[in-house]
């Protein structure tokens, strides 16, 4: 019985130690802790008990040595792993080595978090007031900025701040920066981040769309060739759109920021040509998509800003599985220039834009004074630049001749014009920027959501406009899947993890040593 008695008298100590772990961690006198601190002091008194007046003898047996001794290795390693817990809670990193960065924020949310100068304070209204993969997503904001504070509140609980931010329905979040507010009913981070950018953002910059040419319409959203989503993503990162129609004697008006011009199938009038150029020599900017064929004027129009518009249509050589080698006028583009709108592109491996049918667009601005082009997007080596329109449309074939410009072959530009060394009259130094695709298609409905096209076309407007803070890959609305807890499912998988099974295996571990031992 002295040696049972013993042995309850360790597993009491590791039964105390325990419950005295778990209300330092939790810091609540919960069952586990109540439960440990019973049984604890149960062994204790059993093994007092039995031991009586024989505790002397009982203190000098080598088998008690040896089972204090191992009771010590044991307590002083269990204090070792706490102290480790308690010291990655108080300097907590994460570190995300997924390929995609898919339990990251994306670069765009980090670099807007990274310019805040003032306080971020985020009211998030959600059921039982609790979310916990919004919480992560705010712990990760609170992270990149000191600046950013949040909580989560139960509306039920406290109706008195849900009528404060004027909360009629949940999720919502509410988001106050020095006298702005906003509120949103989504709450991915791509939504958050957005949110952010709209107050923000001191003004709204207002892009135009150039029509009357038969150009996609900007309020589509259905049908493939629309830019309706387009115009989505742009008012989400709090830009304004409007159409307009240049009429014989129509100017582009003085609040643009910027001009869209592209994606028609009729040509471009005379006055039309002259109401751009003179919103370019002004010092503002413009964004041409192009199509194949056609747009003469405006090839002609370009070249003086010394970029080359070729008469001619991308051919990609794709490997299909099943089908081999396969010829397509759908070119697929990972390769991309030194520039900033493609800086955050260029830094991956994998990012990859598509376009529906592209022509060739290059830099070609030898002699010209003031303006630097540089080729923002090419092709693969297995692709050329057809110049046998012909062949390509009427009979569907193709063949790389000697005529023809072999791969990589750019597809899309960025100038930058010195109006002042280009001889445009102008009283102080003055900057126009401008970009060029030779494909309208890869930002309508169908192709602006694949791969990487939406962050290209953003990144373009948002340096022809200025927004260089805003240039990056965005936050993907599809992420990873993960699996979320409830609180209640949360802290069960804390104590089993973290307390129970630890405590099991030590348990188990001295009682079959014990028995060895005696």
């Amino acid at each position: 019985m002295a040696g049972l008695g013993s042995f309850y008298g360790i597993v009491g100590t590791i039964l105390l130690l325990f419950a005295g772990v778990a209300y330092f961690l939790t810091r609540l006198l919960s069952l586990y802790v109540i439960i440990h601190l019973v049984l604890g002091v149960l062994a204790v008194a059993t093994y007092l008990a039995s031991a009586r007046g024989s505790l002397g003898t009982f203190l000098g047996e080598r088998s008690t040595k040896q089972g204090a001794q191992a009771l010590l290795y044991s307590v002083l390693f269990f204090l070792a792993l706490v102290m480790v817990n308690y010291l990655s809670t108080r300097n907590h990193h994460r570190f995300d080595l997924t390929e995609e960065g898919v339990f990251s924020l994306s670069p765009q949310t980090r670099n807007l978090l990274q310019k805040l100068d003032k306080p971020l304070e985020i009211n998030a209204f959600v059921e039982v007031g609790s979310d916990p993969a919004l919480r992560e997503l705010l712990n990760g904001y609170r992270e990149v900025s000191s600046h950013v504070s949040f909580r989560l509140i139960d509306p039920d609980k406290q109706p008195d701040l849900a009528e404060k931010f004027q909360i009629t329905a949940i999720p919502a979040v509410h988001m106050q920066y020095g006298e702005r507010t906003n509120v949103i009913n989504k709450v991915s981070e791509e939504e958050v981040t957005n949110g952010v950018i709209k107050i923000t953002r001191a003004e709204k910059k207002i892009v135009y769309f150039l029509g009357g040419h038969g150009e996609p319409d900007i309020n589509d959203l259905r049908e493939p060739r629309g830019y309706g989503q387009l115009k989505t993503a742009l008012e989400n990162e709090s830009y304004e759109t409007k159409p307009i129609i240049l009429s014989a004697d129509a100017a582009v008006p003085d609040d643009a920021n910027l001009l869209v011009v592209g994606g028609g199938d009729r040509a471009l009038q005379a006055h039309e040509i002259t109401a751009i150029d003179a919103h370019i020599k002004k010092g503002k900017h413009a964004l041409f998509l192009l199509n194949p064929r056609g747009t003469s004027e405006l090839v002609t129009y370009l070249a003086q800003w010394g970029i080359q518009v070729g008469d001619d249509v991308i051919v990609d050589e794709q490997l299909q599985l099943l089908k081999g080698r396969t010829f397509t006028l759908t070119p697929f583009v990972t390769s991309y220039g030194a520039h900033p709108i493609t800086e955050e592109l260029s830094r991956r491996s994998n990012a990859l834009t598509t376009y529906g049918m592209s022509r060739s667009v290059e830099a070609n601005a030898e002699g010209k004074a003031g303006v630097t082009v540089v080729n923002l997007a090419q092709t693969g080596p297995n692709a050329w630049a057809e110049t046998d329109l012909e062949s390509i449309f009427q009979r569907q074939t193709a063949r790389l001749d000697d005529i023809d410009r072999k791969g990589p072959v750019s597809l899309a530009v960025a100038a930058t014009a010195n109006l002042k060394e280009m001889g445009v009259e102008k009283e102080k130094e003055s900057t126009a920027r401008l970009v060029v695709f030779g494909d309208s298609t890869f930002a309508n409905n169908q192709y602006v959501g694949q791969y990487f096209n939406r962050d290209l076309i953003l990144n373009s407007i948002g340096w022809l406009i200025g927004e260089e803070g805003l240039m990056s890959i965005r936050a993907r609305t599809i992420r990873a899947s993960r699996v979320q807890f409830s609180a209640e499912q949360g802290t069960a998988i804390f104590y089993l993890s973290v307390l129970v099974l630890p405590e099991v295996l030590l348990i188990a571990g001295l009682a079959v040593w014990w028995r060895r031992a005696s």
